[in-house]
């Protein structure tokens, strides 16, 4: 008979207990930043002394910040569409090909979520300085889909792989031509796979910052980095609220995520 959480006795227990200790070290910082971004104190003091939005308002009212931010979301955007777009054709290939070298293909295509991305970054920042890509909006977007993609591939792999072909081919034989069958039966059988790669590539995106410490230039960062910078220069609250910023884009879009999981299986 298999253990369940009611027959562990005692054991259930500290099983909740180092839950809610996990949760607590994962989630507490989030909430002192957020804390500190309604602070009224100009420094980053918890508890703060007082409540206020001056820092949002000063953050609204910078074009720098708001500049990062801008760049940060249109990067995003684009590392999206690619991903989606390249992982799409790959995970075609990977479920449906049938080629030698396949697997290791596939290992291949997962390699920039196994290598520190320090490495990455000092890799492709010596291959860009050569390119004339360092410090370009299109340096940017190609660093990020490298990290990217690998997410985007492995959602699609997933739901490709969950897909019954037959359906698809009696698309086929019904008239349909294969590319349509693919737009018309497997594309909207897949949607769950299509918007899971969509949320993960822009969040990859969106909160990357070793990668883009490297790929940034005085007049094109994105806003982790302007954070980053800005930490080293002077610990305003201004900081707390871009990150709080940051972080509730995250929180929002991964709520998505787990609503559309929720909605699928119901």
């Amino acid at each position: 008979m298999l253990l369940n959480y009611n027959s562990l006795g005692l054991w259930k227990w500290l099983l909740l207990l180092i839950t809610v200790l996990t949760a607590a070290f994962l989630i507490l910082p989030i909430v002192f930043i957020a804390a500190l971004s309604f602070g009224s104190s100009q420094w980053l003091i918890f508890p703060p002394p007082g409540w206020t939005l001056k820092w949002y308002a000063d953050f609204f009212a910078d074009p720098r910040w708001l500049e990062a931010a801008w760049t940060s979301l249109r990067i995003a955007l684009m590392v999206t569409v690619l991903s989606v777009l390249i992982g799409l054709v790959a995970s075609f290939g990977l479920v449906r090909g049938r080629f030698i070298g396949r697997g290791t293909l596939r290992a291949l295509f997962m390699t920039p979520m196994i290598l520190p991305v320090v490495v990455l970054a000092v890799a492709l920042y010596a291959f860009f300085l050569k390119l004339g890509l360092a410090g370009t909006t299109a340096g940017f977007v190609i660093a990020h889909l490298v990290v990217a993609l690998p997410f985007s591939i492995l959602a699609l792999t997933g739901a490709l792989e969950g897909f019954d072909k037959s359906v698809e081919d009696a698309a086929v034989l019904c008239g349909a031509s294969p590319l349509q069958a693919k737009i018309r039966i497997t594309l909207p059988a897949i949607s769950h796979g299509l918007f899971s790669a969509a949320i993960f590539s822009f969040l990859t995106s969106w909160d990357e910052v070793v990668l883009a410490i490297f790929m940034a230039s005085p007049t094109l960062q994105t806003l982790p980095v302007k954070i980053w910078a800005t930490l080293r220069q002077d610990l305003t609250p201004v900081i707390a609220a871009a990150s709080t910023l940051l972080i509730a884009v995250t929180i929002i879009l991964m709520l998505l995520v787990a609503a559309v999981r929720k909605g699928l299986k119901t």
